[in-house]
């Protein structure tokens, strides 16, 4: 779970700077950008890590919380950003 959690962390930073910072029209083009960033960093820091053991699963964990972190920012903008 350490490897895990940062990158739900960075899911929930990005959801907060696209809603702070983007323009609401703007904001179902860059969720798909933090859902990206997060697999990266993801990626990277199971490599990392250097342990076969458990790898899918840590990889399944991170991206499947960041997914489900970025459908709640989108069930929260999205209709923000249809109504601008």
């Amino acid at each position: 779970m350490k490897s895990v959690v940062p990158v739900w962390l960075v899911a929930v930073l990005g959801a907060i700077s696209v809603a702070v910072l983007a323009e609401p029209e703007n904001y179902l083009v860059f969720l798909p950008v933090v859902l990206g960033v997060t697999t990266l960093l993801t990626f990277g820091i199971q490599l990392g890590i250097r342990r076969k053991e458990g790898y899918v699963n840590r990889v399944t964990a991170s991206v499947t919380g960041a997914v489900v972190v970025l459908i709640l920012a989108t069930i929260v903008l999205a209709p923000i950003s249809f109504s601008a």
